[in-house]
């Protein structure tokens, strides 16, 4: 019988696994796949494409500490505040807050948050009915009491923060010079936006890492805050505010336009004051009106009239056509020029150059400057700063109009010396009197306080100057400057009225003007005063101008403690027991 031999178990065990070594390969295979595609994803991120991952990494961990910087004070020459920053409370809402707490659930608080910032409920709703933003302004910079108020109503999401303020503890008076700031605190009209980056220094920042628990990891950067600069302007604040008072009044009582005043120091050429009304009030601009922001001293040019007429007996003393006690016909009392007529009110005949200026004569003057021809005029106009800027660098300074042209009319040369064919801003007719009361020498005008005094350029001679002021003096004790006496003190000056030009000749308005200088024996100040378009009867420097510079100039004297040099003319009264004022 035959033996069946049995099956080798080993070999079947062996000619099986040939299907599992494909899926070993297999799975082998998508094992190195997808531990390629993770180093190759790995790769990608660190060094491709970190950014993304970093960015989310910091906004986890980074934190930013601002250290806030106040806003720079500007002050007067004595010190007091004309611009301060103030802290104030701002209300701001986080949307996302909001909703998590369900804090747009009552609407009473809603509604008395809307009566307090004086908007519409649902206007002030729809600021945070998006979840998804974080931040978002519900009233800027709003009063103690407001913030207080925010408080009380507790809404969820809604906070308050500190920022600061700009105040202007003079108001109306020194607006036009010191000029405002926006809500985010930039300078944006007068001295504010001149040195808007002196006055506002650079915030500190201090950028840290903390982990999960919360601890400072690493410190990445500190930078220390730049403290701004504080400006002290040249500016009195006693003197702004008697000048600004005087000025309303006149405007206010003549019903003109606008009026402007300045005052310098006729030594140093700092401006004391400088004003200007119409006004406005920058702490509260809701409703400003564009006209009032002008600061018209130095932006508005009229043509000055007579108060440049001593510039014409200048340039003849200066060029050597004159002399002081020279004599000048002025008969008939008009005088024809190419067919056009310069004349005076009535015939004064024969009359001194301290007449002329006495009498405020067109003929007179005219005959001067077309002796001393018409570069030599020019020149004296351009010497004391007439087509040019002062050099005291404000926002929309005006340079005027000083045309330098080749032909000239006999009739033009005679308008030219008495104020017509030319503009000029107040400032400017300012500085003109400051140099014949500083002898000659022009010394650049500043705004800010000056250290020391200039030395200065001599663009007049000094004894010229001096004779000059001489009878400037007598327009004001004589002549038709009677009006700007100030009892006590000498006063030097001229009036000026000029008409408007409109297209095609001359209208009936007029501007008057008066420029002066006190006290002459030893000459500190010297003041303009202009009102425009006044309205009535009066309407000549004589009659608006110049009385409002008396009132100016005695008070700036008196404030500044300069003592009386004409006591001949003060009325000194002496108190006695029950004696009664007379």
């Amino acid at each position: 019988m035959a033996v069946t031999p049995k099956p080798n178990r080993r070999a079947v065990k062996k000619a099986q696994p040939h299907l599992s070594k494909g899926r070993f390969y297999f799975a082998l295979l998508v094992v190195f796949g997808v531990f390629g595609t993770l180093v190759a994803r790995a790769a990608y991120i660190q060094l491709i494409e970190p950014e993304r991952l970093i960015y989310e990494g910091d906004l986890r961990s980074l934190r930013t500490n601002a250290t806030t910087v106040q806003r720079g004070s500007i002050l007067d020459r004595n010190g007091r505040e004309l611009a301060v920053s103030v802290p104030v409370q701002t209300v701001w809402a986080d949307p996302k807050r909001v909703h998590e707490g369900d804090g747009l659930a009552n609407r009473e608080r809603w509604l008395a948050l809307a009566e307090v910032f004086r908007t519409d409920v649902n206007d002030l709703m729809s600021k945070v009915a998006d979840p998804t933003r974080r931040f978002v302004y519900l009233e800027r910079k709003v009063t103690p009491g407001v913030a207080e108020f925010v408080r009380q109503l507790d809404i969820p999401g809604v906070y308050l923060k500190t920022e600061s303020r700009r105040f202007y503890p003079a108001g109306e008076i020194a607006a036009h010079v010191v000029g405002f700031t926006d809500i985010d605190g930039l300078g944006i009209e007068g001295l504010e936006a001149i040195y808007n980056q002196v006055l506002t220094g650079v915030p500190g920042e201090r950028v840290y890492r903390k982990d999960a628990a919360g601890r400072v990891v690493e410190e990445i950067r500190v930078t220390e805050a730049q403290q701004p600069q504080q400006l002290t302007l040249s500016i009195d604040q006693r003197l702004q505010s008697l000048a600004y008072a005087e000025v309303k009044k006149a405007v206010r009582y003549h019903q003109a336009t606008s009026g402007s005043a300045v005052i310098l120091d006729v030594k140093t050429g700092e401006v004391l004051a400088m004003v200007n009304s119409p006004s406005y009030n920058p702490n509260n601009r809701h409703d400003l009106q564009p006209h009032k922001l002008r600061n018209r001293a130095i932006t508005d040019a009229y043509e000055p009239g007579s108060t440049v007429k001593p510039l014409a007996v200048i340039a003849g003393l200066e060029a050597g056509v004159i002399k002081p006690n020279d004599v000048i016909n002025t008969s008939p009392g008009w005088l024809r020029l190419g067919g056009r007529r310069v004349s005076d009110p009535i015939n004064r005949g024969e009359q001194t150059i301290t007449q002329i200026l006495e009498n405020s004569s067109n003929v007179g003057t005219a005959k001067i400057a077309l002796a001393t021809g018409i570069n030599n005029m020019l020149d004296t106009y351009a010497a004391v700063g007439f087509g040019n800027d002062t050099g005291v660098a404000m926002l929309g300074e005006s340079f005027g109009i000083l045309q330098n042209r080749q032909r000239w009319s006999d009739f033009e040369i005679a308008t030219l010396s008495y104020g017509y064919g030319m503009s000029a801003t107040t400032l400017q007719l300012a500085q003109m009197y400051a140099i014949i009361a500083n002898g000659g020498k022009r010394v650049p005008l500043t705004i800010q306080r000056r250290e020391g005094t200039p030395e200065g350029e001599q663009v007049i001679s000094a004894s010229t100057a001096e004779t000059v002021l001489g009878m400037l003096e007598s327009v004001v004790a004589n002549g038709s400057g009677k009006r700007a006496q100030v009892r006590g003190y000498r006063v030097a000056g001229k009036t000026g009225t000029s008409r408007k030009a409109i297209a095609g000749g001359y209208g009936e308005e007029y501007v008057t003007l008066f420029a002066g200088i006190a006290p002459v024996s030893n000459p500190r100040l010297a003041v303009v005063v202009t009102v425009n378009e006044p309205s009535g009867d009066e309407y000549y420097g004589s009659e608006v101008s110049a009385p409002v510079f008396s009132e100016i100039v005695g008070d700036a004297l008196r404030v500044m403690n300069i003592p009386p040099d004409n006591l001949a003319d003060a009325q000194l009264k002496a108190a006695g027991f029950g004696g009664a004022d007379d």
